[in-house]
């Protein structure tokens, strides 16, 4: 063990007053942080009490080290701090450096140490005087402060990227409006041509005997001109606020009207149709199976979807129409076990001509089922769709029973 050194008898005096050894002493001891003494040659030559707070280890068992202060250094710290050792032994000085102390329980903490040359009053060295002060309450507040950085900076990027997203969808919003306000402008201006064109041939036809040739061809003409009606009426659908009011009607009945204006493509494509129709409860408004809608819209939204999922089935499979509700909606679920729609495709479906139906000529230009959405969320309500290729489709609208106010019309 190395001898201690007394520096408390080269204390000077002041105002000629001496100072007790003892006095020094016990400030150097009941210091909060962990104060060692060194010699030049490295040999711990003094430790205060407070080492056994930070390590475990008596001031008795830290002068009997060799190595002193390493074997309580963590592992991972000790080749860095012993270089440190060797510099201070030196006469460099040096603050704040951190590391981990290894206590005698295998526990560790985190510590800062400041050292500096100590010499005598002609300047001979006498070592280094080490402080250890205890920041494993601030490094854990660092540590606390660099996960929110990053949580922050996590959250700036993925609000970043929803205001990219979202001004994404400003802009095709824009553009759909602007390609409804023109489909609604050019239709508009088609469909009184068109009137004509239709009025015209419908007199020609009256009066051409049926054994002229190519009259066969005539009732395909007719049906080619109803079918530029049915788009160019769907195109002023998509721009067109709706002209419709809401009235109170029994649902039940609407429904079963549906159900024969589904028949003839029933019957075409050998799909059978099913209603299930629960009662719906009456309320204060509204008696049993009544509900307060635009019955026109209700219907050509149904029929938009019982007609695609016939198309979308094999001959001799089912289509049903589930209807229930509660007090306050109307659910309807038009479900088929047909093609089903691609997981690639199935989130465009509810574009402006978008269509799924390429391969099949005559059978629509998209506008379906983007007529069918803008009827449903102009009655305040949504459309969902999930499907799975190969074994069918689910749409599910869900409508107010009751539209009280009709939204502003621009």
């Amino acid at each position: 063990m190395t001898q201690r050194h007394d520096l408390s008898a080269q204390v000077l005096p002041r105002r000629g007053q001496s100072i007790p050894p003892e006095f020094f002493r016990a400030i150097a001891e009941s210091t909060v942080d962990w104060e060692s003494w060194q010699s030049a040659n490295g040999q711990v030559v003094w430790v205060n009490q407070a080492v056994e707070r930070f390590t475990g280890y008596t001031p008795k068992e830290c002068l009997a080290m060799d190595d002193y202060p390493l074997p309580m250094i963590a592992p991972e710290d000790r080749e860095r701090m012993g270089r440190h050792l060797e510099e201070a032994s030196k006469g460099s000085a040096g603050n704040n450096v951190e590391f981990k102390v290894l206590h005698r329980d295998q526990s560790t903490s985190w510590v800062a140490v400041s050292w500096q040359p100590m010499t005598d009053r002609e300047g001979n060295s006498l070592g280094f005087r080490a402080s250890f002060r205890d920041v494993t309450e601030r490094r854990q507040m660092r540590e606390q402060l660099r996960e929110q950085n990053a949580e922050l900076e996590h959250l700036v990027q993925m609000r970043t990227a929803k205001i990219a997203e979202l001004e994404k969808h400003r802009l095709k919003m824009e553009k759909l409006a602007a390609l409804g306000e023109l489909a609604a402008g050019v239709a508009h201006e088609i469909n009184n041509p068109l009137a004509g064109i239709r009025n015209a041939f419908a007199l020609l036809k009256r009066h051409l005997p049926s054994n002229v040739k190519h009259y066969d061809k005539l009732d395909l003409i007719d049906g080619e001109i109803e079918r530029i009606r049915g788009i160019t009426h769907q195109m002023f659908q998509l721009y067109r606020p709706s002209q419709q009011k809401a009235v109170v009607f029994n649902v039940r009945r609407c429904l079963e009207e549906l159900m024969s204006l589904a028949l003839p493509m029933s019957r075409k494509f050998k799909v059978k149709v099913e209603l299930e129709c629960e009662d719906l409860p009456a309320t204060k408004e509204l008696g049993v199976d009544e509900v307060l809608l635009r019955e026109g819209e209700l219907k050509q939204i149904l029929l938009n979807l019982v007609h695609n999922a016939i198309q979308a089935s094999s001959p001799d499979q089912e289509v049903q129409l589930v209807v229930t509700a509660t007090d306050d909606a109307l659910v309807l679920r038009v479900v088929d076990r047909g093609c089903g729609i691609a997981n690639d495709v199935i989130d465009s479906i509810f574009d402006p001509f978008f269509s799924t139906k390429t391969t099949t000529v005559g059978q629509g230009m998209g506008l379906g089922l983007s007529v069918t959405r803008g009827l449903i969320e102009a009655m305040r309500g949504s459309i969902d769709v999930s499907s799975e290729p190969n074994e069918g489709t689910e749409f599910c609208v869900q409508l107010p029973r009751c539209l009280k106010t009709e939204p502003e019309e621009h």
